[in-house]
């Protein structure tokens, strides 16, 4: 942080201070959205946090997979103080100015927790496939050791990519200060600089492209691994148990990378970032509130921990 502080200190933008223009400029929506959000920033943070306790304190959830689940609750947990607070704000102030180094820290962290989910998604593919694949090895393959590489692997190429995200951005310099959006994110910035943006592009570019096409072979060759095994195996009791262990994650991944795809596929003009804003509420605020509901009410283990649970605060 005190490197990215440095280089914020050395950025030769006039801008010392931007703009949130917000979601709407339509006065009347101003009060239903700030309570909608609410509740939906509310329910972000009470669900990762219960389910997260929830896999603490339950012996029988210290597994693999709810070690990455907690680790997927944990980034939405922190990803929802990030974009949550900055968009509520501009619902109740007449002008919503973050700083720029407000700006580019909220830039940073966006990246991180994007881009580490991204990898944390994907390590699940890979738990799901040794676990319906190579039952027998799974413990073996997916030990203590491991599954902690994995997710300090994910946090550290969630941390380069935010790094260099920001880092090609402090470099800009900016002649004007309205951000067309709830908060500071790449596209939006970039409609901002008065110099050009061709770097930028190109950066974001291959990093984005990496983390879409990594991410996207791993998942699809454990999934057609796992389908592959699935149709050989000869009971339907098996293929049931198989489905619902990989339903949650489907859906989940469907769900992030649908929509983060349809936000960020070239978003250059100033219409198609308008556009990008409002798709970009299903990844920032809908994906991280759903995801603890996705992995409770269709998991009989989380469902048995919430019992257990309750009956020792009842108790």
């Amino acid at each position: 942080m005190q490197v990215m502080k440095q280089m914020v200190t050395e950025s030769n933008s006039s801008v010392t201070e931007f703009i949130l223009m917000g979601l709407t400029v339509q006065k009347e929506l101003q009060l239903p959205l700030f309570v909608l959000f609410l509740l939906n920033y509310t329910a972000t943070v009470v669900g990762n946090l219960s389910l997260m306790n929830l896999i603490c304190l339950n012996s029988h959830l210290h597994t693999p997979m709810y070690f990455f689940i907690f680790n997927l609750s944990c980034i939405d947990f922190c990803y929802s103080f990030v974009c949550n607070p900055t968009m509520l704000t501009s619902f109740v102030s007449e002008q919503n100015t973050i700083s720029y180094e407000g700006c580019m820290s909220q830039l940073f962290f966006f990246c991180f927790f994007v881009n580490s989910e991204c990898y944390v998604l994907t390590a699940m593919a890979y738990d799901r496939y040794v676990a319906i694949c190579h039952p027998l090895q799974y413990t073996v393959v997916m030990s203590p050791k491991i599954c902690c590489l994995l997710v300090f692997g994910s946090y550290l190429m969630g941390f380069a990519g935010a790094m260099t995200h920001t880092g090609f951005m402090i470099r800009l310099s900016f002649c004007n200060s309205n951000i067309n959006h709830y908060m500071c994110d790449i596209f939006p910035l970039l409609q901002l600089s008065c110099t050009s943006t061709y770097v930028n592009e190109l950066v974001s570019s291959v990093v984005v492209g990496t983390i879409i096409i990594l991410s996207s072979i791993i998942i699809l060759v454990s999934y057609a691994m796992i389908l592959s095994n699935i149709l050989h195996m000869s009971s339907s009791k098996g293929w049931s148990k198989a489905l619902g262990t990989c339903g949650s994650h489907i859906i989940t991944v469907s769900l992030f990378y649908g929509s983060g795809l349809l936000a960020y596929i070239k978003p250059t003009s100033a219409e198609t970032v308008g556009q990008g804003k409002f798709l970009s509420i299903f990844y920032t605020l809908v994906v991280p509130m759903l995801n603890p509901l996705i992995y409770s009410l269709r998991n009989k283990d989380v469902k048995l921990a919430v019992k257990r649970t309750m009956k020792r605060v009842t108790s």
